[in-house]
């Protein structure tokens, strides 16, 4: 039986951690033992979208390789700074389907909760790394967000997005959850963390157990991209939470030079599948302002794709698609 962790009177591990959190472009490199020569375009960059990863995710990283993939995620560059045409603040059209209060209405019988601005880790190609946080938090209002919910019979799932939902407190969450099941139409909730790979502390006992006491249908949705991120510490956590009765699924960012390879790709969905997580989208990328060199170009994609529909049996091949900003929902872009 899982049992609730007692009261903290000060921060709990994980939030020690991730106050330790690498926020300077110096010290990153430095820890990785890579050239100085990245230093002036890495500060360049951080900037306009500031540095920010943890020391476990850092201790997944191959010091002295400038090209590894995962660093590749986290590492500010110049690249970031040139104008694309096709590349905006707002690829996915959150402003367009916002309700206000951080509550975003896109598709049917679903509604998405902006919680909180905060991550552990800033990854580079974060389509909402333009998002005005600071106006738009489901946080700053709840009651308001609550009631308008209320008011939304045909909501019957909540996704918490972000920012990280679990980079807020479990006494903060425990607080939304009890809002949210109170509303009587509500069947699921959905929460997209990236916060576990990065920071596998997270997964405390008091968190689960309160997913597991949910009346609600629990899904966690993990943002893996390469399977390095499923480190060993991660299984505890992951196996706990199945035993709570959570749904794990896994979307991923198809990544130019990250993860754009059949091996990769397909040693990504054995591994997740070895961790207990389904495999559930393989994204195209959202063209956000500052990350067109993560672009993989479509045909290529696709083809990709048809390779690891070759490797994979079925239910381990993730649903290739891109979000199209107005369109009821994700599009399959997957060849035939």
């Amino acid at each position: 039986m899982i049992t609730p962790d007692p009261a903290p009177s000060q921060p709990e591990n994980w939030q020690r951690e991730l106050a330790r959190a690498v926020s300077d472009p110096a010290e990153l490199l430095r820890l990785l033992e890579l050239p100085d020569s990245l230093l002036d375009g890495a500060q360049r960059a951080a900037g306009s979208f500031p540095l920010r990863v943890t020391r476990h995710y850092l201790g997944l990283i191959q010091p002295g390789d400038p090209d590894d993939p995962l660093l590749r995620q986290v590492l500010p560059l110049d690249e970031e700074g040139q104008a694309v045409p096709g590349f905006v603040a707002d690829p996915v059209g959150d402003s367009a389907a916002a309700l206000g209060d951080g509550l975003i209405h896109k598709y049917h019988g679903r509604a998405l909760l902006v919680v909180t601005g905060a991550c552990a880790i800033h990854c580079r190609y974060c389509f909402r790394r333009h998002y005005p946080y600071a106006e738009d938090s489901a946080l700053r209002n709840p009651t308001a967000v609550l009631t308008r919910l209320r008011s939304m019979p045909e909501i019957r799932e909540v996704i918490l997005s972000g920012g990280d939902p679990l980079s807020l407190s479990d006494a903060r969450l425990q607080a939304l959850l009890d809002g949210l099941e109170e509303l009587p139409q509500l069947r699921r909730l959905r929460i997209h963390s990236r916060l576990p790979l990065v920071l596998p502390e997270r997964l405390t006992g008091a968190l689960i157990s309160r997913l597991a006491a949910s009346r609600l249908g629990v899904s966690l949705v993990l943002h893996a991209n390469h399977p390095r991120e499923l480190a060993p510490t991660l299984r505890p956590g992951l196996q706990a939470l199945r035993e709570a009765g959570v749904t794990l699924l896994n979307q991923s960012v198809l990544l130019r030079g990250v993860n754009d390879d059949t091996a990769i790709l397909t040693e990504l969905s054995e591994a997740l599948f070895d961790h207990g997580i389904l495999p559930y989208y393989l994204h195209l990328l959202d063209p956000v302002a500052g990350s067109a060199h993560f672009a993989v170009a479509s045909e290529k994609a696709r083809a990709l794709h048809r390779q690891l529909r070759a490797q994979l049996p079925g239910y381990l091949l993730p649903r290739l698609v891109c979000e199209v900003p107005g369109e009821p929902s994700k599009r399959p872009m997957e060849a035939p």
